[in-house]
């Protein structure tokens, strides 16, 4: 088992008293069980690619796109136009 020295700020220090306070835990319980989930957190963002991120953003059905791609070109003109007679 390793001995670690860690400098918290106070910020930190106010954090982790209050858990201790909270849970009845030691320091050592706290920060081990805090880099435990910090551990599972970043295994779970690491393996996310670009795809299952741009599934979570929900877009709905033809996400941005005001018009289908079939249309585009008069879509075009026509936000074009709206924009002009302001």
């Amino acid at each position: 088992m390793g001995t670690r020295t860690v400098r918290l700020d106070d910020e930190a220090e106010k954090t982790l008293a209050k858990l201790r306070q909270v849970t009845g835990l030691s320091i050592s319980e706290v920060l081990k069980r805090g880099l435990s989930a910090y551990e599972e957190q970043s295994i779970k963002q690491a393996a996310r690619n670009p795809f299952a991120i741009y599934r979570e953003l929900d877009l709905g059905e033809g996400g941005y796109a005001t018009e289908p791609a079939r249309h585009a070109k008069s879509a075009v003109k026509e936000a074009i136009r709206r924009k002009h007679k302001r």
